[in-house]
């Protein structure tokens, strides 16, 4: 049994000499300037209380510290506490701390919970460690072991007695700004005499900041009273009042000190909360503590410092509303590489990320059609993307017309011939989608090892997102320029409520992916599928399918049976909407064959191909989606594998790859995503437009932030006293406003009610047949409220841009689908 060892013995581990006892040794082992002394371990504190530890009651901390009065040392403990202080010196003035082995770690600090007791010599030291063993079981220790759930049995004090450095200053170090975060910065804390004054906070301690090298803030505190040895221990003097404004430590000092800070965080590899102490020029460290509750560091995910772009939340950032985890970034990324390769252009980023969130950049498209002089392309960026609103001047980008030609052309060659390629093969790879993805993921779940199972994503996973991807890319390039201006021609022919009743049916031809799950449910609600054959079948479409760390509908029941309940509170269901729209639609193309005679053939060929490019695009989208499914199997397993769990989320692609491999740098990194990822996720949404450099942060804490716009210029286009935005789906219905910001609040819209939100994605749909209307804030022609909207008959509104800043839950309003108004009643 160890009673004492010296301070450096390589067995003074936790568990032996304690937290602060085993920091202090590592460090002297390591060359750092630490006073010499020894270790009272915890088997002597053990062999103290083990004739009255049956005794000790934490609830009594009076009858506690008596017990411990009461009792005196063993005989061999207290000769070898003093053959150790022997050793030392002649009558050496020590300093006397104590060492719990629930203390100093990265978790809990456990700081001044136990005592501590400078300038002891001789005969005193046996009663010091008895008091220092005796504030074990003090009410404080006690309520901060309660507190963090620390068992009483489970800690043990050892006792550090070390060599008091009769200090002409001393502090506190912190190699991180505990109140910034920020590591590339060691804020030290100055003060005269001992450290107590500083630690106990009881003086205004000088304060100074060094980075990389330099003192970048200095501030000197007024320091009144400063803690002094005495023939008796210590006491506490007024500061001489030639030495209360001068500052303790000059620039070298700092310097110096910050570079052994330096070495200790290096040391254990992490920041690090640091007491020092100076004497004759020479500094001393005393303790050293991870610093706990330390701010997280954040990584800066924000493509908008590129340069000065229009940025568009709309289209494809509808579909990706969520703040992503970076594996959720590297696999959009892959994916957009395959389904756009036309969008990559040279000199600018066409998609970005800004605060987690998916942008596109339309600065270039601009840029691209006012040098091709092709205004008339400006009225299908509209459709596709939405309106900029009047006033507001895209950034220009410098583009010549020749490097536009020579870019362009050969990648229009390329993509169109690899499209008509794929699309060769589309309905064979339509037939067989969720039966090979169905495989993959039962693949997955069987790989027994890491090696293995990085195998089956590069042979197998990444291969089948790769198709997918770009089947949805030769899906929407179907049909050419005229067979996109369908919808135009037969406005013009027919006016929009005409046209747009023609338009649908796209669902009856053949199930449209968009209205899978509302679709799904129905038949499930009527027993015609089960729940597994409902989760097989559309468990991989959600609000939040893109994002890979969160479960899909087919994962999760409470979902379908939170869906379900929906579905039963409406007094007409999803077969009645699509019922009428159908007599709708007849309608509208009798009064066109009375208008149009002998023209009716041709334009229903016309309006049906359109219909299939529609439904082709988003059966294509959907197996992209069924893909992102196998994507979080994928990742999910890896977790299992590695054992890393959830932290997976937050590396990027190759890091896990590495990981699988036995590479695990990238899991260093994770704390700092996690963080990021967490900030900005308690972010509202951002605005759907952004011009130029963006700080998500600033524009949140902003009581006048708007949720439409944000031009860093300075020059903001005034907000719109009235909601307009694209006639989504024609009819006009007068209800109750319910602004829902994101679909799990789904249960607060009531039937008949006239749902108002920012975006919909395919996620929203079982919420349709309740709404009287739908009315967002993104959007256009094409996007997935518009479609499902006239699918089933709804007034919609899209794109408006103001109508969450406008309008609010009660309001009274009346949705005019097809002039594109949303008028407020008072």
């Amino acid at each position: 049994m160890k009673l004492v060892l010296v301070l450096d013995d390589a067995a003074a581990d936790l568990a032996t000499v304690g937290g602060k006892g085993a920091s202090l040794g590592r460090m002297l082992r390591a060359g750092l300037p630490v006073p010499g002394g020894f270790h009272v371990t915890t088997e002597a504190y053990r062999a103290f209380v083990s004739p009255f530890r049956d005794e000790i009651d934490p609830s009594d901390p009076e009858r506690t510290a008596a017990l411990f009065a009461r009792h005196g040392l063993p005989a061999p403990i207290a000769e070898e506490i003093q053959r150790a202080y022997q050793a030392l010196g002649e009558d050496v003035p020590v300093a006397v701390r104590s060492s719990a082995t629930a203390e100093d770690l990265p978790e809990m600090s456990f700081a001044g919970q136990q005592d501590t007791y400078l300038n002891i010599r001789g005969d005193a030291l046996l009663d010091a460690v008895k008091r220092c063993w005796a504030s074990l079981w003090n009410a404080r220790a006690i309520a901060y072991r309660d507190q963090h759930g620390v068992s009483h049995d489970d800690v043990a004090l050892a006792v550090v007695v070390q060599e008091l450095v009769d200090a002409d200053a001393a502090g506190v170090m912190f190699t991180a700004d505990p109140m910034t975060g920020a590591r590339d910065e060691t804020v030290i804390n100055a003060s005269w005499g001992l450290g107590e004054v500083v630690v106990g906070g009881q003086v205004t301690a000088d304060t100074t900041v060094v980075t990389h090298g330099a003192v970048i803030q200095a501030q000197t505190g007024d320091k009144t009273v400063m803690t002094v040895r005495t023939s008796t221990g210590t006491e506490q003097r007024p500061v001489p009042e030639e030495l209360r404004g001068q500052p303790v430590l000059d620039v070298a000092q700092a310097v110096a000190l910050a570079g052994i800070g330096a070495r200790v965080q290096e040391l254990y590899g992490m920041p690090m909360d640091i007491e020092w102490t100076r004497r004759d020029g020479e500094f001393a460290i005393v303790q050293a503590r991870p610093i706990t509750g330390l701010k997280p560091q954040h990584e800066e995910w924000n493509d908008s410092l590129k340069g000065e772009y229009l940025w568009t939340g709309g289209n494809l950032g509808e579909a990706i509303p969520d703040v992503m985890t970076p594996l959720t970034w590297s696999f959009v990324r892959l994916f957009i590489h395959e389904a756009m390769s036309a969008s990559a252009m040279p000199g600018a980023e066409m998609v970005g990320n800004i605060g987690g969130r998916f942008y596109m950049n339309l600065t270039p498209i601009y840029a691209v059609i006012r040098v091709l002089r092709a205004k008339s392309l400006l009225s299908a960026i509209e459709d596709i993307f939405g309106r900029i609103p009047p006033g507001l001047d895209v950034p220009k980008m410098k583009l010549l017309r020749w490097e536009v030609i020579r870019h362009g052309v050969p990648t229009a060659i390329r993509v169109r011939r690899r499209a008509r390629r794929n699309l060769k093969g589309m309905r064979a790879f339509l037939a067989t989608a969720q039966q090979r993805c169905e495989q993959l993921r039962t693949h997955i779940a069987a790989t027994g090892s890491c090696s293995e199972l990085a195998e089956v994503y590069e042979r197998e996973v990444q291969p089948h997102l790769v198709t997918a991807s770009r089947m949805l890319e030769a899906a929407g390039r179907q049909g050419g320029i005229s067979l996109i201006r369908t919808r135009d021609v037969l406005r013009k022919m027919m006016g929009d409520i005409d046209a747009e009743a023609m338009l649908t049916g796209v669902n009856a031809d053949g199930e449209l992916a968009s209205m899978g799950l509302v679709m799904g449910l129905t038949r499930l609600a009527h027993g015609e599928i089960s729940r597994d054959e409902f989760a097989r079948t559309y468990g991989h479409r959600g609000p939040h399918e893109f994002e890979i760390s969160v479960p899909r509908p087919g994962e999760d029941p409470s979902w379908i049976d939170a869906q379900l309940a929906g579905l039963r509170d409406l007094r007409s269901g999803t077969e009645a909407l699509l019922a009428r729209q159908e007599k709708a639609r007849e309608a509208a193309w009798t009064r066109f064959a009375e208008r149009y005679p002998g023209k009716q053939a041709a334009m229903r060929d016309r309006v049906r191909r359109w219909n299939g490019v529609v439904r082709d695009r988003e059966s294509t989208r959907s197996e992209v989606m069924r893909a992102f499914w196998v994507l979080r199997a994928f990742v999910v397993r890896a977790g299992e594998l590695t054992g890393h769990g959830e932290d997976v989320f937050h590396l990027y692609l190759e890091e896990l790859l590495d990981l699988l491999r036995g590479n695990a740098i990238g899991l260093g990194r994770v704390p700092v995503r996690r963080a990021t990822y967490e900030r900005y996720a308690a972010l509202p949404p951002y605005p759907a437009l952004i011009v130029g450099r963006f700080d998500p942060v600033r524009w949140a804490a902003d009581p006048d932030r708007r949720a439409d716009l944000y031009d860093a210029r300075g020059t903001m286009v005034p907000v719109g006293d009235t909601v307009t935005g694209f006639p989504g789906a024609p009819g006009v219905v007068e209800g109750i406003a319910r602004v829902i910001a994101s679909p799990e609040q789904g249960d607060r819209l009531q039937p008949g009610e006239i749902l108002v939100t920012t975006l919909t994605n395919v996620g929203w749909t079982p919420m349709f047949p309740r709404a009287a209307a739908v009315v967002t804030d993104m959007g256009a022609p094409l996007s997935h409220a518009s479609i499902v909207a006239r699918e089933l008959g709804i007034p919609a509104v899209v794109g408006t841009g103001n109508a969450t800043m406008r309008l609010h839950d009660g309001d009274r309003v009346r949705v005019d689908g097809e002039r594109g108004t949303v008028e407020l009643f008072t």
